[in-house]
This record gives structure tokens, sequence and C-alpha cells, in this order.
């Protein structure tokens, strides 16, 4: 029996784009981000003798917290990656419900929080996570159409 092929719809190929996106995300925080930027500074309203105190304290602290999130945000990515080249090719429906709660608390909530704290970021965030909303849209207009 010949197996049915499954090509790369839009949506699939959306959900992979935004599993490359955040993979590169994660390699940004594991291995380029430092432990400070200038916005982190001016959201905490450090004075510079408060940054001078606690800085090297924070700065050693937040690099285990960033490479913690560097590494969930790349696993993320690759998960997104892989249920893009498998189940969304093969338009499983629990692909799509696990997408939409999976990208709704990762990039979803990384692009609101980043937006709430006036990010430097927000808006390549926000392309990011439009990028994988596209992906469910792009879903859900083809099944859509294949119940027409």
């Amino acid at each position: 029996m010949r197996s049915k092929d499954f090509g790369w719809s839009a949506s699939a190929l959306l959900l992979a784009i935004s599993g490359i996106f955040l993979i590169c995300v994660g390699c940004y925080f594991l291995f380029i981000r430092p432990a400070l930027l200038p916005e982190d500074i001016r959201y905490m309203d450090l004075t510079p003798a408060e940054l001078g105190s606690i800085g090297p304290r924070l700065a050693a602290w937040l690099n285990h917290v960033f490479n913690v999130m560097g590494g969930y945000v790349t696993a993320t990515g690759v998960l997104a990656l892989t249920l893009a080249a498998t189940a969304f090719r093969q338009r499983c429906p629990w692909a799509v419900v696990g997408s939409i709660v999976a990208g709704l608390v990762s990039i979803g909530w990384m692009a609101a929080t980043n937006f709430m704290i006036n990010s430097d970021f927000k808006w390549v965030l926000l392309v990011f996570a439009l990028t994988w909303a596209a992906s469910i849209a792009a879903f859900a207009v083809k099944a859509r159409r294949a119940v027409r």
C-alpha cells in the first residue's frame, strides 16, 4: 500500500520558520546575551552606585538564569520544528492544539512581556509571535477548505 504524500503546507512552513526563530533566540540567550543590557538598567532605574554594588552579583546570577532560559527556548524551537516536519504536515488535529498552547505560553507571552517592559526587542519578538500565529491561521484555513 502506498503511503499518502504530505507536502510542506504554508502552515507547516510557517511553524518551521517559527521554530528556527526560537532556536536563534535560544542561542542568543545561551551564547551572546550579556547579563545586563542597557534596557535592563533603564527598567530597574539603577543609579551608577547601585549598579556598582549589585551589578557583579546580579550578572553572575543572570548568566545562570539566561543559560537555563536559552536552553528551554532552544528546546521549544526544536520541538516546533519537529512538529512542523511531522504532525503538522500530516494535518493531525492534536498538533494544532499543542501548537496553539505552546505558542501562547512561549513566544506569545515573551512578546507580550517585552511590550509590558517596553523592551528594545519587542517588535522583533512580535514578528516571531505573529509568524507562529500565522501558522495556526494557515492550518485553520486549510482545514476549513477541506471540509467544504
